[in-house]
């Protein structure tokens, strides 16, 4: 589920001060959508998002110096309904006085920066589209490997747990264990998050409950990670049809973005941290344009072809 934001929240994460109404910080952003008042400062009201954060800058502070005063008092009570939260005004401006006095009798608190309007757009636009996402909940762990969010799953009693600590143990990071709060960034990104009651824990069995943060100090940790790729550790079986070369494009879709999928088989023996880490390297190296399937398929090509030459050249009939 969503979580539930206030315009305290967006104050604590953002660049901005209150100006006034800071007894009514508690009140609840519902949308990640921003509106810039352009039109409604003309009058004009057929449409109005009043459940929006409505940010104000110069070109609506300078048309405001045009407008009389009975003009601004009738835009501002028009504009400040109980369900907007709150007014943000940019480029270190302030508002109209008719606006500030309107704010004071509706409750609605307005906040400042010294920010351009497109910055601080953009940084409660991340901030609020992050929080205020859709999460769906993923049976796993999730740990940061050299930088990349690894997504661990597989069955219940694999070893999930055991193989995370283990990697913490070699200097990677815990973000969440059991249970990974995913959401989408955007069209192309997926973050990963605990829950707020499991943050910094682990549950290993026959151990218990620990507290990472406690245990390996606060570089052992992390509050969130975008997930680079699925890992699923599969039990081992006789008949199963395993991916030698790592040419398989595997993928998982989660909140609606492919997520790249690979699949390791467990067995006893196989140190599954080393092998997390390869993989998490191997990744890398793939982005980074260094594919060692590709080099050996193309070393297996360069082979056949000097064979085949080799083959024609014996082949010749003697004069």
């Amino acid at each position: 589920m969503a979580k539930s934001i206030t315009v305290k929240d967006l104050l604590s994460n953002t660049h901005l001060r209150v100006v006034t109404g800071a007894e009514y910080l508690q009140r609840i952003i519902k949308t990640e959508d921003i509106s810039r008042p352009g039109l409604e400062m003309t009058g004009y009201f057929n449409y109005y998002a009043a459940e929006r954060i409505q940010l104000m800058g110069i070109t609506e502070t300078s048309f405001a110096k045009r407008m009389s005063h009975d003009e601004l008092m009738m835009v501002a009570r028009k504009m400040m309904r109980p369900e907007t939260p709150a007014f943000v005004v940019s480029t270190g401006l302030e508002l109209p006085q008719e606006f500030m006095d309107v704010a004071a009798e509706t409750h609605i608190p307005v906040l400042a920066t010294e920010l351009t309007s497109s910055k601080i757009l953009s940084n409660m636009t991340y901030f609020l589209s992050g929080k205020l996402a859709e999460r769906q909940s993923v049976h796993g762990v999730l740990v940061d490997i050299y930088g990349l969010g690894v997504l661990i799953t597989g069955d219940s009693g694999v070893g999930k747990s055991e193989t995370a600590l283990e990697l913490v143990q070699r200097g990677h990071r815990l973000i969440a264990d059991d249970r990974v709060d995913v959401y989408a960034q955007d069209e192309e990104r997926l973050v990963g998050e605990p829950p707020a009651i499991l943050r910094n824990l682990m549950e290993i069995r026959g151990i218990g409950i620990i507290d990472v943060l406690n245990l390996f100090g606060a570089g052992a940790v992390r509050s969130h990670a975008t997930i680079a790729f699925n890992l699923h550790l599969a039990k081992w079986k006789d008949d199963q049809d395993v991916d030698r070369l790592g040419n398989g494009e595997d993928i998982t879709r989660i909140q609606g973005v492919d997520l790249p999928r690979l699949v390791v088989p467990v067995q006893t023996g196989r140190n599954l941290a080393v092998l997390i880490e390869t993989a998490a390297k191997n990744f890398r190296a793939k982005k980074m344009g260094f594919d060692a399937t590709e080099t050996f398929n193309n070393n297996l090509n360069q082979l056949i072809e000097e064979n085949s030459v080799h083959s024609d050249d014996s082949a010749e009939p003697q004069a």
